[in-house]
């Protein structure tokens, strides 16, 4: 085999690799296979998309239980596809259509669809394109869309079928609007900004009762034309007597009731809260449960409708709102203006305020369906990881409101129903079964017109885990894979997407749709501040694909993915682990440089010498300690675990061990030792594969001949090979050589000067281990002589002239330091050292005691400071520590 180059180059070979496994198959599951199944549904990427963070947190996190779940014998389906994204992918074409003066109107619907396609045809593989970078590696050759033709036939066969049970419905209700898009939205699609605005005070006269007043407090002025009550709480002493009566409402002149509901809350503002039903979600239960009229006062473009009193109609939202201020102010009914920040809801793709607007909508019996589904997690069918996620999704799911599912867009899901001439519909999954229906009701072919409306996005995502295995039909995937094993997601989406999967996969399949829902956190920057565009502070995954490798990203997203914590990425961070990468890379040379080659039928068990049954023992933890992390989900450990291993006890220890077996004359050790290296070597690879596949794929097809991709091979499972005797043993050489090295690093000991060690009190039985190793614990502790019987008065006697005690087990470690620093010095800048950091410890402790501190910082600041103060703790801890070692000087 030709000798490794001395540098690992990941951009000329993650994409040859990547090629060749797809083309090759690599990633498919295989239906008709004996192998136990495995299966992860892909939360499919928006169409429009490319690849940013969370995508890659996400897809990394998958990507690794796929790998390993294939490499251990399952038979791994991970489900690819994507999502049509109604609303975003609409606004992509359009702004398209606008940089050539022409609207969707212009086109007409059936043309302007065609565009779409046609730009989902040219463009809408860019995030697709950008996973295989990743190194996903899903079923490409089962890939699904969510608009193509077999996932559209089951919308419309669970639309039908929801319909005919009575959980689908039409109504009027109050929905998310989008007064510049024209169409209801999810409350996903609309994005709380905090505002600087005012509060305005308003007196209403009390009907029947002179100079009786009651004031009402509100953001939105211009809703009072559509007031229908005014409500105060059923306990507010202040108002008992006035609920029942009624206030003539200015302006309007209409006369309105004052009503007790819980809703309104005694300690704020006056206590009386004006109710709108028609323009704000609470307001419309208040009216719901008092059966107030629901007064619209608004059209699609948030402008005032004309039916409003003289002078009030046709006028933008914010027009409206300072002629009825100026008109209360006249009336002398405007008590007082007081500056007020508070909450205001945008639509996040169109940047206007959102208008809470009664309309006429398709909707979901959401309570109906999140029974079976809340039960489901509350039985453990499916259970949360972290665990406490469970308290939002029942936070969500007891209170959950009927689903919207129409939008008034044109991409998307065109809803399967039809209106005869009076306005009755007819809901089929075909135009030919609504023509049969309605000739039926009507006793006569009559004309139809189908709904324009679509169906929310989530709608068909809600179906993702069956519809992309050929539901409705029968087919052998769909008895396979379904209900999958994990679902892998970002907390933000639990209640849209996840909630939504799990009350339709009860409904239609019986059973849950999968049974870990692993939920992972946010990817933060390096303060752990949210990315966005506006603090520009977005790391771009691909730029650091470009920069490290891709593998040294996984890795850095692994590692830094500990349960329910923020991931905070620095680019210094990916650095490291590309270091890391080039350790690896460097230790594999080493190995073929001392001519470890793997040989055939090499036996771990069969080993003599004591640091290759040592390093056989520790590689047989490894493997497990990673599986079994992996397992669990603990991503972190899996990344940590690999990395200390391999830079630790593989690269720093066993090499460092085996130097002089591979330059010493017993022919027998040293064959044993470079086998031993070489199949260690293949164990890493192997373990390290699902976080970092390129490069082990790589290092696997060229330290030897193979027949076929590690990929593919199986994860080790190494049994019986534990050694607690040498294990113990040559830990202990360790930590007798770590522990001189880290007090020669606190003292500053020149690397470049030798010392002496002295030991005392050494256990009988470690005193042979002393023997046998006392050239690995001279050299590599840069000792000038190793005393490992040293009496205590020779001990003491070497302390008094300025040395460093240490303790390791039961044996007391002396290194004389007299001749070769100064002790004083080196123990006044020690102490300097500790006050510095405890003054540093004495601010932080000010600010986390600080009551306003705390209530005005972001929670990632309060963490920061907790983080500083714990690291501080800690230096303060060991500087202390290395002060006492100094004290017997």
């Amino acid at each position: 085999m030709a000798m490794l180059d001395k540098t690992y180059r990941p951009a000329e070979m993650e994409p040859k690799h990547y090629e060749r496994w797809e083309a090759q198959g690599a990633f498919a599951a295989h239906t008709d296979s004996e192998a136990r199944p495995y299966t992860i549904m892909m939360p499919p990427p928006n169409v429009t998309g490319s690849l940013h963070m969370g995508h890659a947190l996400t897809f990394t996190l998958q990507d690794i239980l796929i790998r390993y779940r294939r490499m251990t014998g399952k038979d791994a389906l991970w489900q690819p596809g994507t999502d049509h994204a109604g609303i975003a992918t609409q606004m992509v074409v359009e702004r398209q259509l606008e940089a050539q003066k022409v609207t969707r109107h212009d086109l007409g619907r059936d043309n302007f669809i065609k565009r779409v396609w046609e730009w989902k045809a040219e463009s809408g593989g860019t995030i697709t394109r950008q996973l295989r970078r990743l190194g996903a590696s899903p079923d490409w050759a089962k890939e699904r869309f969510t608009m193509d033709e077999g996932l559209s036939a089951a919308v419309r066969k669970v639309f039908v079928t929801l319909h005919r049970q009575g959980l689908i419905y039409r109504a009027k209700r109050l929905v998310n609007w989008d007064p510049k898009l024209h169409t209801a939205i999810s409350d996903l699609e609309v994005e709380q900004r905090e505002v600087k605005g005012h509060m305005w005070h308003f007196r209403y006269p009390v009907e029947g009762v002179e100079n009786a007043y009651i004031t009402v407090a509100t953001t939105r002025p211009e809703t009072m034309l559509g007031d229908s009550a005014v409500a105060v709480h059923p306990e507010d002493e202040r108002y008992t007597d006035l609920v029942g009566k009624m206030v003539r409402l200015p302006i309007c002149n209409r006369l309105i009731p004052i009503v007790a509901d819980e809703y309104s809350d005694p300690t704020k503002g006056t206590g009386a809260v004006k109710i709108t039903p028609a323009h704000d979600f609470n307001d419309f239960q208040v009216g719901v449960r008092h059966d107030l009229p629901q007064i619209n006062i608004f059209d699609r473009d948030a402008r005032t409708l004309d039916d409003l009193p003289e002078g009030y109609g046709g006028l933008d939202r914010y027009d409206a709102r300072k002629k009825v201020v100026a008109e209360f102010e006249a009336l002398g009914l405007l008590d007082k203006i007081e500056p007020h920040t508070h909450m205001v809801p945008y639509g996040d793709r169109s940047g206007v305020v959102i208008e809470p607007w009664l309309t006429d909508q398709w909707f979901v019996d959401a309570a109906t369906l999140a029974k079976p589904a809340i039960e489901a997690v509350e039985t453990g069918k499916t259970r949360f990881v972290p665990k406490h996620w469970e308290n939002t999704y029942f936070e969500w799911m007891r209170n959950i409101q009927p689903w919207c599912i129409s939008r008034q867009i044109w991409w998307g899901h065109q809803v399967p129903a039809w209106y005869g001439p009076d306005g009755a519909f007819f809901v089929e999954e075909t135009e030919a079964e609504a023509q049969t229906a309605a000739a039926k009701h009507y006793g006569k072919a009559v004309d139809l017109t189908r709904d324009s409306d679509v169906l929310d996005t989530w709608f068909s995502s809600a179906l993702w885990p069956f519809s992309t295995l050929g539901w409705p039909e029968q087919t052998p995937e769909l008895a396979r894979y379904y209900p999958g094993d994990v679902l892998v997601t970002g907390f933000d989406i639990i209640f849209f997407w996840v909630a939504r999967m799990m009350m339709m996969g009860i409904h239609f399949m019986g059973d849950v749709p999968f049974r870990d829902i692993y939920i992972h956190a946010l990817v933060r920057d390096e303060k752990g501040q949210k990315m966005s565009k506006s603090k520009g502070n977005i790391i771009d995954p691909l730029d650091l694909i470009e920069k490290y490798g891709c593998d040294a990203l996984r890795f850095t997203l692994s590692a830094l993915a500990a349960q329910g914590r923020d991931v905070k990425l620095a680019e210094s961070r990916v650095e490291g682990y590309r270091n890391f990468a080039t350790k690896l890379w460097n230790a594999a040379r080493f190995c073929q440089m001392n001519e470890c080659q793997p040989v055939a039928g090499f036996d771990p068990k069969a080993v003599k010498e004591t640091v290759n049954r040592w390093i056989v023992a520790k590689t047989a933890e490894l493997a497990a300690k990673v599986g079994q992390a992996i397992e669990t989900y603990r991503y972190d450990g899996a990344a940590g675990g690999a990395y200390q291993f391999v830079w630790g006890t593989f690269c720093d220890w066993y090499l460092e061990f085996a130097k002089p077996i591979f330059t010493g004359a017993d022919e027998d050790a040293k064959a044993e030792t470079r086998a031993t290296a070489a199949w260690v070597l293949d164990q890493i690879l192997h373990v390290l594969h699902p976080l970092m596949p390129f490069i082990t794929e790589e290092l696997w097809g060229q330290i030897a001949e193979r027949d076929g991709d590690l990929m593919l091979r199986s994860w080790p499972v190494l049994d019986g090979l534990a050694a607690p005797g040498v294990e113990e043993e040559m830990d202990w050489v360790v930590r007798m050589i770590s522990t001189v090295r880290g007090v020669r690093a606190e003292m500053n000991v020149p690397p470049s000067a030798q010392v002496d060690l002295l030991v005392s009190g050494l256990a009988e039985g470690k005193q042979g281990w002393a023997k046998t190793h006392a050239d690995l614990i001279t050299r590599l502790a840069r000792l000038t002589s190793f005393d490992a019987q040293a009496g205590a008065d020779r001990v003491a006697q070497a302390s008094s002239h300025g040395a460093a005690q240490m303790v390791v087990d039961e044996a007391t470690l002396v290194m004389p330091l007299g001749g070769v620093i100064d002790v004083d010095k080196e123990r006044a800048r020690l102490d300097k050292e500790i006050a510095r950091l405890e003054g540093e410890i004495g601010k932080v402790d000010k600010k986390l005691g600080n009551a306003d501190f705390i209530a005005k910082a972001r929670p990632e600041v309060v963490e920061e400071q907790h983080e500083r103060r714990a690291d501080w703790a800690q230096a303060v801890t060991r500087l202390k520590e290395a002060l006492e070692r100094l004290s017997g000087a």
